[in-house]
């Protein structure tokens, strides 16, 4: 594990989160391993222990890592199944509500990502990333749009047929498999162009929901930004008792 580059766009915790997310896919930590002391880890990347503890503890608010006072911090291991599998495939989700998606726009195209964008996928500002515009919605209405951006390492053509499901084609296509997301939600005000594109008033409320979708290991495969029209759609969330 080598020094972080102090001189790189990419903040330290960053760079720090990304480099323990590496050092958790190695095989030794994935079946159990405890990860070195904190005071290690720090000298080895050429940080503070304090932005080093933030890095941890971003990972340990991800469920990717467990820390017990006395023992280490390790791998956590989880059930194959994650909490994206419910909305995995939006318009299956809908269908089984008696729905039937429509899709009333779409783009695909490669772009620079907006701040948001590269920071969620740990990526430099500037660096060329697919981008998917979708606009859906059903009883003639639009509903939502969706802009999703691509990590360059899945190596997308601009040939994928995202007409079926977005993250099957991703694992057909790349082999990366959605594993977990993170997950943040917000009331906006629709802008010009959104409103004309989700048939509303400009202002309207709209409800945004920004994700990014991480594969077994936690590296980021997509950013997306999906805008609701709220008055015809109400999303859920279904909590549940742990059992730790």
């Amino acid at each position: 594990m080598n020094a972080l580059n102090p001189r790189s766009k990419v903040p330290l915790h960053a760079q720090a989160e990304q480099r323990l997310r590496d050092l958790i896919r190695q095989e030794e930590h994935r079946s159990g391993g405890l990860l070195p002391d904190e005071l290690t880890l720090a000298n080895r990347l050429g940080v503070s222990r304090g932005t080093l503890r933030a890095a941890l503890g971003r990972l340990v608010q991800e469920g990717l890592l467990e820390r017990r006072a006395g023992v280490g911090t390790r791998v956590r291991q989880r059930p194959a199944e994650s909490g994206i599998g419910a909305w995995r495939s939006f318009s299956r989700e809908m269908a089984h509500k008696g729905i039937q998606v429509e899709n009333f726009r779409q783009e695909y195209q490669q772009v620079e990502p907006d701040e948001a964008a590269a920071s969620a996928l740990q990526i430099e500002p500037g660096t060329q990333v697919w981008r998917l515009d979708r606009v859906r919605g059903w009883d003639g209405l639009p509903v939502l749009r969706t802009r999703s951006w691509f990590h360059p390492r899945l190596g997308l053509t601009g040939r994928e047929d995202f007409t079926r499901p977005l993250y099957e084609v991703l694992e057909k296509e790349t082999g990366a498999v959605a594993e977990h997301a993170r997950e943040a939600f917000a009331a906006v005000a629709a802008s010009a162009a959104l409103a004309k594109l989700l048939a509303v008033k400009r202002g309207e409320p709209l409800l945004l929901r920004a994700h990014t979708v991480c594969d077994a290991g936690g590296r980021p495969i997509e950013f997306a930004e999906v805008h609701y029209v709220s008055t015809r759609f109400t999303l859920t969330v279904e909590m549940r008792r742990g059992t730790a």
